[in-house]
């Protein structure tokens, strides 16, 4: 007989995901999405496994996808009791998806999970030895990612045609000296980082009054990339949204040359971790290497500020050179840090056959949408 996990589903107020792990489970998080078109609902969850029981706060984020149709979705979530086993996860989820189905709209066609535990970790290496080993954990990774599938299927989940979240990630340790860590880099990068000092590249922490910069710089890196942004009072609500809330910072850094906006990130400061949320860059001066300098700031002030981890959020899963975005994958491991995959998004469907047309043409917008980033 199956187990049973959850032992009860409270609805309450977004105040009781203060405490979440992930921002994207904050009632932060909660109320900034409210304000872009979804309703937030938060959830104290109580999670059983034999004897042992905790109580866990959950957020959901839900939107009407048509008239009459609606959809739920969990950001890095559900977050789980350590307790339970990897193979306990996914069932705990669809139970959990099945009753939180009763505290949800009657017309909710699906709704969409991002599971935030790590499938493995795997450390960026350089010589030709250790490169070997990571082909072997890389088909180990290959095989967890099978099982890890498998668990989910048989648990009554469908991929998700698409992801919100990214599921695989860089993140690197700021619990070693600033020197360790510069050099734990990629021999490259820790050039690229002193050359833009050497060639008079300044980095400043800004105010929100300076995020015009930062949209411009995102406007015309949208252009070159062939990617989609978020309107300008989307960036200047999450700044004004975080000021209010104790125990979250966002911080713009912006690098300059002369007289030049060379580039600039957003990174969020929280608990233990800063999140690297959004970064642009300039069609000029890119000789310059000012988005190295940029993160390398970024890292010293969030181990400074107490932060363990920096997130670099969002890597395409493998070192594909065909992937539209393998650039960034290149940029963001050379860091040095640990390459992080998750299981990625997974639907649990409610209507099946107003799913089944959804995820159709979730599955064509994607196609349309890397075709677009390839050229």
């Amino acid at each position: 007989m199956q187990n049973s996990y959850i032992s009860n589903i409270k609805k309450t107020g977004l105040n009781a995901c203060e405490d979440a792990q992930s921002f994207l489970q904050s009632s932060m998080w909660g109320e900034f999405k409210s304000r872009f078109g979804w309703s937030a609902a938060a959830f104290l969850i109580d999670w059983t496994d034999g004897d042992k029981q905790e109580t866990l706060p959950l957020l959901a984020l839900c939107r009407r996808l048509a008239p009459g149709i609606s959809f739920a979705y969990v950001p890095w979530g559900p977050e789980l009791p350590s307790f339970f086993t990897k193979d306990a996860k996914a069932q705990a989820t669809a139970q959990l998806a099945e009753k939180l189905k009763t505290f949800l709209a009657r017309n909710t066609a699906f709704i969409r999970f991002e599971p935030p535990w790590t499938e493995n970790m795997e450390q960026k290496t350089e010589n030709k030895e250790q490169r070997t080993e990571n082909e072997d954990q890389s088909e180990d990774s290959a095989a967890q990612e099978i099982a890890g599938r498998k668990l989910f299927l048989d648990a009554g989940f469908r991929r998700a045609a698409a992801v919100v979240q990214p599921p695989d990630t860089v993140i690197v340790d700021l619990s070693p000296s600033c020197g360790d860590i510069l050099a734990a880099m990629k021999p490259k990068w820790r050039y690229n980082v002193s050359l833009a000092v050497k060639k008079g590249v300044i980095v400043n922490v800004c105010t929100s009054q300076e995020l015009e910069t930062f949209y411009t710089l995102l406007k015309e890196t949208a252009q070159r990339d062939g990617i989609a942004v978020h309107n300008y009072n989307y960036y200047k609500t999450l700044f004004e949204l975080c000021e209010t809330y104790k125990g979250t910072q966002i911080r713009l850094y912006t690098a300059s040359h002369e007289d030049d906006a060379l580039a600039a990130i957003v990174v969020l400061f929280r608990g233990k971790d800063a999140v690297y949320l959004y970064g642009a860059s300039s069609n000029i001066k890119r000789n310059l290497m000012a988005p190295y300098a940029l993160q390398w700031k970024a890292m010293q002030d969030a181990k400074e500020t107490g932060c363990r981890h920096y997130d670099l959020f969002g890597i395409p899963p493998n070192d594909d050179p065909d992937h539209p975005m393998a650039g960034l994958y290149r940029f963001k491991t050379g860091f040095g840090g640990q390459i992080v995959h998750r299981p990625g998004s997974w639907d649990y469907a409610y209507k099946p056959f107003i799913y089944f047309l959804f995820k159709t043409a979730e599955r064509i917008r994607k196609k349309l949408m890397d075709i677009r980033k390839k050229k």
